[in-house]
């Protein structure tokens, strides 16, 4: 897997660049966004981003990508951790947000779940709505135009579907999609759900209260 690591102190940019070279990962530096985009441009997978950068915030390069149509997983590592500037992140586009300071252990613990770009269920393209989410192209359209989806968002849509519409509890979804349960992974799955029912309408996930979730009715259809 290919890594941008945009981050300019030079100390914490040091420490993560050697942790996940150390994983077997290909990592490319960069101390601002002006090398990152380059880097960028050339091909990476997975994104560790800082917010406060020399030439200007993270988060604007993040909605870049996005923009772009880029599906690349971004891990946001910052200092500004209020809960304002996590869903902000979220809605920007990032699929995750890791507050400094952080322990090395689950950086490379987030970075291996972002990196787990588990398969969609296998030969389903499901329509649900005016949605259609083909899994094993890894592509969605809404009315017709294309919808881009992070990582994380597929994530979800495939633990959700290969429970094929069963409801799937928020611990069982939180354990699937990130590996851990906790109260402020919660908030961030919830921040995620609202932001798939604005991209792809608002039947695509059900809430069952006090439960969980559940994909929304719907057909499926050959590939």
């Amino acid at each position: 897997m290919r890594i941008l690591v945009i981050e300019d102190d030079g100390v914490i940019q040091g420490a993560v660049v050697r942790t996940l070279r150390a994983e077997g990962y290909a990592v490319t530096p960069a101390a601002d966004l002006a090398t990152a985009r380059e880097a960028a441009a050339a091909g990476v997978d997975l994104v560790v981003l800082d917010l406060r950068l020399p030439d200007g915030f993270g988060l604007d390069f993040c909605r870049e990508l996005r923009q772009s149509g880029s599906a690349v997983s971004v891990l946001v590592v910052s200092a500004l951790t209020r809960v304002a500037m996590r869903v902000e992140s979220l809605d920007a586009g990032a699929d995750d947000f890791l507050p400094k300071p952080f322990a090395i252990a689950e950086l490379r613990a987030r970075v291996r779940a972002l990196g787990r770009r588990g398969h969609g269920p296998r030969g389903q393209v499901i329509v649900i709505g005016e949605a259609v989410l083909d899994f094993p192209g890894r592509y969605a359209t809404r009315d017709g135009e294309s919808v881009p989806l992070t990582a994380r968002e597929w994530h979800i849509l495939e633990f959700l579907a290969r429970r094929s519409g069963r409801v799937v509890q928020h611990a069982d979804l939180l354990e699937g999609v990130w590996g851990e349960v906790n109260d402020a992974l919660a908030d961030t799955l919830t921040v995620l759900v609202g932001r798939l029912r604005r991209k792809l309408g608002v039947h695509v996930i059900k809430t069952v209260w006090g439960e969980g979730y559940a994909l929304g009715d719907g057909r499926k259809r050959e590939p």
